[in-house]
């Protein structure tokens, strides 16, 4: 009897215990099925470019957005919101001082010494560029721009978009799209459909600095939207017109030297007016043909060669202009020994700074002195009038 009652109890025990490892690993087993699911689900969920990709960089930010994701689960508004204003960096240039990419090839105004590139840009260190604004996936919606910086070419037009690019209440479109020139045909769709997606509250800019001499742009751009805010970067005249002609050279090294092209007639001191080089810099007279549509309120001037010596100064200007916080300030840029020029310090994930492509900063040719004065003298009157129309005083001798 004692020996029967051991053996029940030894039976009960025995079979308690495989009950209990059963218990356990069939919760493994459920533990591991909802986590295979999980993984399986979010990637899934995950852009391929993100997902897939032997670079390590792309291996860093997929990392990054998965951890993201993960935090922001249940928010998916929050994350694409902080997704789209996720700083764009695609600067190549202070001065300018190339030719921009456009959308499409076509004539330009004052164009006849000009040499028209249609290309992509290139960062300092050789990467291409794909600016954020290409980023098509998320929330948000295409509008036609609030603000669109005018001009002037060689001015430092480029560096300051890229600076603005920074703010992420800033959308802009990389490549000049030259709508208010030459695809004005095309209609405000197609206009449209070239910029950014942009969330509530951000800012829709382009930038293309031809429109500043384009007779027709003022009423063009008055047309689509009366409240359009307009900013125009300006640089001395004699200067620009040497770096425009510095540029031409680059490409086409038989043009006929700098002096035989700005005078009509060396003997008699006859400036060239119909030279572009010459024509973009009389800026008064391309400031009167934008006020007939646009009150002086509404556009803002920049000073290149600020954009330069302070840019944290001239962006806080800017930032001030378009109604916005200022989040660009001196700690986003170092000033480039080398180059002289400031540069954006480089943003978290990246090897290097954003700065001057490998073709920038060229040297300009040795001209006469003389030459050089004579276009002071010419440009002195219409700077002044300029100074007076705007009630800034750039400095330019």
């Amino acid at each position: 009897m004692e020996y029967s009652l051991f053996c029940h109890h030894f039976y009960a025990l025995s079979v308690s215990s495989v009950k209990k490892k059963l218990g356990l690993l069939f919760i493994m087993l459920l533990l591991w099925v909802y986590m295979l699911y999980s993984c399986v689900g979010y990637c899934a969920s995950m852009p391929p470019s993100l997902v897939v990709d032997n670079n390590n960089n792309r291996a860093k930010e997929t990392d990054f957005l998965g951890k993201y994701a993960e935090a922001e689960s249940g928010r998916p508004d929050l994350m694409m919101s902080k997704l789209l204003s996720r700083p764009q960096s695609s600067w190549t240039d202070v001065e300018s001082d190339y030719d921009e990419p456009t959308v499409r090839r076509a004539p330009r105004d004052f164009s006849k010494d000009e040499v028209d590139l249609d290309r992509d840009e290139e960062w300092d260190d050789g990467r291409r560029v794909y600016p954020l604004s290409s980023f098509s996936n998320g929330s948000g919606s295409k509008k036609l721009p609030q603000a669109i910086i005018i001009g002037v070419k060689k001015g430092g037009t480029r560096a300051l978009l890229e600076f603005l690019r920074v703010h992420p209440d800033i959308r802009a479109v990389g490549a000049e799209p030259h709508f208010f020139d030459r695809n004005y045909d095309n209609g405000l769709d197609w206009y449209r459909d070239l910029m950014p997606k942009t969330l509530e509250g951000q800012i829709t800019m382009e930038k293309t600095p031809s429109y500043f001499v384009t007779r027709e742009a003022p009423a063009r751009i008055y047309a689509m939207s009366r409240n359009t805010k307009l900013i125009v970067v300006v640089r001395d005249p004699v200067t620009r017109a040497i770096s425009d002609y510095t540029q031409t050279l680059s490409k086409k090294p038989d043009i006929p030297t700098f002096e035989s092209l700005t005078f009509k007639n060396r003997t008699t001191g006859l400036i060239d007016t119909s030279w572009s080089a010459i024509q973009i810099g009389i800026y008064a007279k391309h400031l009167d043909n934008w006020l007939q549509f646009f009150p002086m309120s509404q556009i803002l001037f920049v000073s290149g060669e600020r954009l330069i010596s302070d840019p944290a100064g001239e962006l806080g200007r800017v930032q001030d202009f378009l109604g916005l916080k200022r989040i660009i300030t001196d700690k986003h840029f170092y000033f480039n020994q080398t180059k002289g020029f400031p540069c954006l310090k480089k943003a978290e994930g990246s090897s290097k700074p954003h700065c001057l492509g490998k073709t920038k900063g060229r040297t300009h040719p040795n001209i006469d002195p003389q030459v050089v004065q004579r276009l002071r003298d010419f440009y002195r009157p219409f700077n002044m009038k300029f100074y007076q129309m705007t009630g800034h005083n750039f400095g330019w001798d």
